[in-house]
């Protein structure tokens, strides 16, 4: 992609505000990049989307560990699922004000894609993953330690668990009690891996995987509402 100097000035002022400098810019356009607006040769943002969320993920999981040593699992799951949950990541997408650098087509432009929660979370996983690529998992540590600091140091309280959540939320429009099933376990008896399927009366349903059914069960949780937060 051949870049105007309105564009090379844009994107360095975006570097500027995530502290990373792009040795490959391809990576970032690439991020900023929604299927509208992707062209026969041009990749959207969806792959790097996919392997930012797995980055987000180990890099929030580790500080966490590093932050609450003597914490279990249980009380560390919810705090992950909190830092990582879409509503998060679009909340760090508006604070970089990166829904005004996203390429997309007029028609999503017009319609507010530019605030969509699903959207800004994607871009957020994507830019992510582009850091992750661009100068390896240092750097991705560094920009979501800067960028989710002030989330993380506040994880001193074990905030609402998913399961918790999800049932007052169903409760508050008179539906029942979401239910969990047992999909698959796998694994050794010493390292057992459960998946775990949540679901609610209106047919939606969301899985979530872990090494105890408890933490299986908050996974699948988190999954289903962030799926609600997004159907709404």
């Amino acid at each position: 992609m051949v870049l105007t100097k309105r564009d090379e000035k844009r994107l360095a002022d975006l570097e500027s505000r995530f502290g990373h400098v792009f040795s490959n810019r391809n990576l970032l356009i690439e991020a900023l990049t929604h299927a509208s607006a992707a062209g026969r040769f041009e990749p959207d943002n969806q792959r790097l989307e996919f392997l930012g969320d797995r980055v987000l993920g180990l890099v929030v999981a580790e500080a966490l560990i590093e932050r609450f040593p003597n914490e279990t699992e249980g009380r560390l799951a919810p705090r992950l699922n909190a830092l990582v949950r879409r509503e998060t990541c679009a909340e760090v997408a508006t604070q970089l004000a990166l829904g005004d650098e996203l390429r997309m087509a007029r028609s999503e432009a017009n319609t507010g894609g530019r605030k969509k929660l699903a959207l800004l979370a994607d871009a957020m996983e994507a830019v992510i993953a582009a850091v992750y690529l661009d100068g390896g998992l240092k750097a991705a540590s560094s920009f979501i330690v800067t960028h989710w600091g002030e989330r993380l140091d506040q994880q001193a309280e074990t905030p609402i668990d998913a399961k918790t959540a999800l049932q007052e939320w169903a409760q508050g429009l008179g539906l029942p009690v979401p239910r969990y099933e047992l999909i698959e376990r796998s694994g050794p008896d010493h390292q057992p891996r459960f998946l775990i399927e949540a679901v609610l009366s209106d047919g939606r349903r969301a899985r979530g995987e872990g090494s105890a059914k408890r933490s299986a069960e908050q996974a699948a949780a988190a999954a289903l509402m962030t799926q609600v937060a997004n159907d709404d």
